[in-house]
């Protein structure tokens, strides 16, 4: 059977797994079992035992939890409202006034989150009722905050960028550089879009403050940007890896908690909690997918897949925009850290043959991924915001459209010019 025929035989059964509401790391495990039994003689369940044991003992793969529990630590401070303070008097004559919170607070917050829901949540309980009791429209606050808040897949420390380095074998600090220049420039991008869809003065203007008041409040923030630098400088410098890193930023997140008298008995066991439920989560789905990839190397699949594009002779962009495509598709079926896991171990020697960087293309697929999850109908961020605000869906897909296709614009960008990506990790010699 050939390699495109049998793909598609596979896709269909994950596809059918997945709307019968199994879950995604049995689907893939499931998957990864019948093509070991139906298509080779190699015993299933010592290959299964090996993989399993192999993606979850991966050194890099312990940065995860612990990025992932600074996040929850630091979610669970006042640094959005330190921050809504903060960026307040320095945007409110930008057109679009305050709206643009929503898009520099989530590009700030992701830098301590790496999750986007935890961003799109974390940011939007605040903002929402500060920007409707402003005079802000619905639209325009549901818009923003949902598609900025998907820079939490882009900008370090980013756990899409981890799990992506680990099954794709790509080094972890080359992928965190190379999502800062992108991760700024979609801030700008989502920023003039606002600017434009909404330029006019709100009902309720902010009072005038001094420039003393302005560095008052940005003094409230120190500490937080400071164990961000901290944590990334000491990747970036060589000094420390991203797991050590990490846990140099749990530490930190710990006693600035403590010392904002903002952790207590039941914050630091709900934040323990909810570490443990994510990388749990995550974890699963990674060591999975990293069965399945092996599964596919015993079948012969991503070799007979190489081949058939390659017959086709597709040039670089071609490729692109033909995995452009089917990325958005699948995206209306899968939540993006699935997607990572289940495309990233598979299609990157593919690309890697076509003359593509892997670096490059783990940060075109987190901006893919960043476009499914707002793509119905199970775009990730439109359910939590659906959550935060109780409007339907329907006009929450409408008052994002506009960002969608800025997104795809963003893509196109990254695609016509790579050194967007790749400018940082060239110069850092990772």
């Amino acid at each position: 059977m050939s390699g495109p025929i049998l793909s598609v035989g596979l896709l269909g059964l994950l596809f059918l797994l997945l709307g019968l509401g199994v879950w995604v790391a049995w689907s893939l495990i499931t998957i990864g079992v019948v093509s070991l039994a139906a298509f080779t003689n190699v015993p299933t369940g010592k290959v299964m035992a090996t993989a399993l044991w192999s993606a979850s003992s991966q050194w890099a793969l312990v940065s995860l939890p612990l990025f992932i529990w600074m996040g929850e630590i630091l979610s669970r401070t006042r640094v959005m409202e330190l921050l809504f303070s903060a960026l307040s008097p320095l945007l409110r004559n930008l057109p679009g006034g305050l709206i643009h919170t929503n898009i520099v607070g989530s590009g700030v917050f992701a830098t301590v989150s790496g999750s986007s829901s935890a961003t799109c949540v974390t940011v939007g309980k605040l903002t929402i009722p500060a920007l409707r009791e402003r005079g802000y429209a619905d639209r325009e606050i549901i818009g923003t905050l949902t598609s900025a808040s998907a820079l939490g897949l882009m900008i370090p420390p980013s756990i899409g960028l981890i799990v992506y380095g680990v099954v794709a074998e790509v080094s972890i600090a080359r992928l965190f550089l190379a999502g800062f220049l992108p991760g700024f420039v979609l801030m700008l991008m989502l920023m003039v879009v606002a600017g434009f869809m909404d330029p006019g003065t709100k009902t309720t203007e902010e009072p005038r403050i001094g420039w003393a008041e302005i560095l008052r409040r940005g003094a409230g923030l120190f500490p937080i940007l400071s164990l961000i630098v901290i944590v990334l400088g000491s990747i970036y410098g060589g000094y420390a890896t991203p797991t050590e890193a990490a846990a140099v930023g749990v530490a930190g997140a710990l006693v600035i908690a403590l010392m904002r008298r903002e952790l207590t008995a039941a914050s630091f066991k709900e934040g323990v909690l909810g570490a443990i439920r994510t990388t749990c989560m995550i974890g699963f789905i990674t060591v999975s997918a990293a069965f399945l990839s092996t599964a596919m190397g015993y079948t012969g699949i991503p070799r007979m897949l190489a081949e058939s594009i390659a017959s086709f002779g597709l040039s670089q962009i071609g490729l692109i925009v033909v995995l452009t495509l089917f990325f958005v598709v699948l995206g209306c079926f899968l939540e993006g850290m699935s997607l990572i896991v289940l495309t990233g171990a598979i299609l990157t020697p593919i690309v890697t043959e076509a003359g593509i960087d892997p670096v490059w293309f783990g940060i075109y697929l987190i901006a893919i991924i960043e476009i499914s999850l707002i793509t119905p109908p199970v775009g990730l961020n439109l359910f939590v915001m659906q959550s935060l605000t109780g409007h339907e869906i329907s006009s929450i897909v409408r008052a994002v459209f506009p960002y969608f296709l800025t997104l795809l614009a963003f893509v196109t960008l990254l695609v016509m010019f790579p050194e967007l990506a790749l400018f940082l990790p060239s110069l850092s010699g990772h």
